[in-house]
């Protein structure tokens, strides 16, 4: 057997959190946890606990890989357990069973159902369907926990039908503060007309009529032009519309030189498998896909998200973006490249999220008026290198002067605000550069954070990534007032934003 690594800080607060909801008399509580933040890790410490309580566990998951995924866990940790799903060996006997949703659905009355005191839905905010939901309710006795990033239906409103607790780990945003996922930057060199796209029930657009409008000899030039210039040679993911949008996308990374794949849900399993290992492996660079990379894929090398595929669903966009957040050695940046609108719809993936098991209001809605109610500042997109930045006159990436001194800087309310002049960061030295990131890298060594902490605060400081050589390698040095001061300010600004949320 093979030891699982520790339990990080935010795994065993969010455990803890859950116990409490369950022990209040709470039946049905999801616990929120982002992408790459390790949810099958903590669901496995779930399960571990509940059977040294003598109790047997079913976990329903929705994807092929998702099952591989935690039985796979589960063996690392020594946990006996069943694969339920088709074309896998059952064992009926263990008191853990590791199942597909639509296996044990389509089996309900050729087989019994596996019996649970604890079920564990993970993706569960995929159960909304009628199917999903007449499964849970097969277990009118069991407590069932559902496990997601992104708990909200695909219009954005709340779980409540089904679940009746909210439990939230840390967001991306402290994830990435404290270096458990990798820091996001963004870049927006297009923008569809979506016009006239036909709409589906659930408010999203339609796939087909969107393929049609998306998958153009243009658009499809475009997506690979402005990634040969952004992300050139770097791990990537495409997200396209239909099959034959993302089989072209491929083709022209192929005409120009790049390897490239295409995947989807109809690509045979042996391929796939292949696919994803060449992709793990590095051998391909470019993965286009069409939903088959949404979630379930745990491939930490990928820090490119190309996002061709156009949504007004919030879950698909987070659930999108945040196959790149993962760490992986040399991997200092996740990089968005959004040619579908979804920056401008949803906002980043590290803003803090309102989530809640309201139905009748949607997340966007609750995060608008936040931003509105805080006065927050609006994205800016650099006409010169198409980077989306906020709070600053001068782009990040480029150095171009986008907003003259003296002109007000967009903010999320009609009486716009001026950037405050203590904050601007145009006059900063080198040697004061340098000197904050010496303090930096030596906080972050006495409290055990990573990398990607330090260049997450350097860039909230001076609003520019790290990347000059002078301050990228600069030893740790001493923890000045000014450093030490500054961190305490943020800490204080966060807690008082998780505060009034």
């Amino acid at each position: 057997m093979v030891s699982l690594p520790p339990l990080r800080e935010y795994q065993v607060q969010a455990i803890e959190a859950l116990r409490a909801s369950l022990a209040h008399g709470k039946r049905r509580p999801v616990l929120v946890s982002p992408t790459g933040s390790g949810k099958t890790r903590t669901a496995v410490e779930v399960i571990r606990l509940a059977t040294e309580k003598g109790s047997r566990v079913l976990l329903l998951a929705p994807r092929r890989e998702l099952i591989y995924q935690a039985s796979g866990v589960l063996e690392r940790a020594g946990i006996r357990h069943g694969v339920i799903m088709a074309g896998e060996p059952m064992n009926r006997y263990a008191s853990v069973q590791v199942a597909s949703t639509d296996t044990l659905w389509a089996r309900r009355n050729r087989m019994p159902l596996p019996q649970a005191q604890l079920v564990i839905v993970d993706e569960c905010h995929l159960s909304i369907a009628a199917t999903r939901r007449k499964l849970l309710d097969a277990y009118p006795d069991a407590r069932i926990v559902g496990l997601t990033a992104t708990p909200a239906r695909g219009d954005g409103r709340g779980l409540g039908e089904i679940f009746d607790d909210l439990v939230e780990a840390w967001p991306i945003g402290r994830l990435q503060e404290a270096g458990y996922l990798v820091p996001t930057r963004y870049f927006v060199p297009s923008k569809p007309d979506l016009e006239g796209v036909k709409r589906r029930k659930d408010g999203d657009y339609q796939e087909e009529d969107l393929g049609h409008r998306m998958d153009r000899p243009q658009l499809v030039g475009d997506i690979v032009r402005n990634w040969l210039r952004i992300a050139p040679g770097k791990s990537s993911v495409v997200f396209c519309v239909t099959r034959s949008h993302s089989r072209h996308v491929r083709d022209e990374f192929l005409r120009a030189g790049v390897r490239a794949e295409h995947l989807d849900g109809e690509t045979p399993l042996d391929e796939r498998k292949r696919i994803l290992e060449r992709v793990e492996s590095g051998q391909t660079t470019v993965l286009c896909n069409v939903f088959v990379a949404t979630f379930g894929l745990d491939i930490p090398r990928l820090e490119v998200a190309v996002m061709a595929r156009p949504t007004r669903n919030v879950t698909l966009y987070l659930q999108t973006v945040g196959r790149v957040l993962r760490p992986a050695p040399g991997k200092t940046e996740a990089i968005v490249i959004d040619h579908s609108g979804a920056v401008d719809q949803h906002g980043r993936v590290e803003d803090e999220i309102p989530w809640s098991l309201d139905g009748s209001e949607s997340v966007q809605d609750r995060k608008k008026r936040q931003q509105q109610e805080r006065k927050e500042p609006k994205d800016i997109t650099c006409p010169s290198c198409k980077t989306v930045f906020r709070g600053s006159r001068i782009c990040p990436s480029c150095g171009h002067e986008l907003i003259p001194p003296g002109k007000p800087i967009p903010y999320h309310e009609a009486d716009l605000q001026e950037l405050d002049p203590k904050k601007e960061n145009r006059t900063a030295t080198w040697e004061e550069k340098i000197a904050f990131m010496a303090g930096l890298k030596a906080y972050a060594k006495k409290h055990g954070y990573r990398e990607g902490w330090v260049a997450h605060k350097y860039r909230s400081r001076f609003s520019v990534w790290p990347n000059d050589p002078r301050v990228k390698h600069c030893e740790p040095g001493p923890i000045t007032p000014e450093v030490a001061g500054w961190i305490k300010h943020e800490q204080i600004k966060f807690a008082k934003r998780r505060a009034a949320a």
